[in-house]
């Protein structure tokens, strides 16, 4: 049984007007979590194309170490093969701590998560102007 109930949030994602994509980083990889998320609104979205299609998107991840390059890669694929609109930052959207809250004191990081956020909300105004 997953902790979540995919029906619901794939409700909300259809009203949504962007998505954002976060997974943290245990194994080199998105989390297996994720993974199966991805997957499941993949195979769901292909239903109705519009569902993602041209909806703006952003991938980030929380890092100990390696792997946060391959998350955000991952993630981005996912919307690309849905035809979304991805949204980028000044840098790779990735914040490194070893500990909850640790990626908090990551300066550069936090910047870049902030610069993303005002990037998908400047992309969504365009879009919605």
């Amino acid at each position: 049984m997953l902790p979540y109930d995919f029906h619901v949030i794939f409700e909300k994602i259809k009203e949504a007007d962007g998505l954002v994509l976060g997974s943290p980083v245990y194994g080199a990889d998105i989390s297996a979590k994720m993974k199966n998320f991805i997957d499941r609104l993949g195979i769901a979205s292909l239903g109705d194309a519009k569902v993602l299609q041209r909806k703006p998107g952003a991938a980030v991840s929380a890092v100990r170490r390696a792997g946060g390059m391959t998350a955000v890669d991952a993630l981005n694929h996912f919307m690309l093969f849905r035809e979304m609109l991805v949204v980028g930052s000044t840098y790779w959207n990735m914040v490194y701590g070893k500990d909850v809250g640790d990626v908090l004191n990551d300066d550069e990081g936090m910047a870049n998560m902030r610069n993303i956020g005002e990037n998908m909300a400047w992309l969504l105004k365009k879009l919605h102007a």
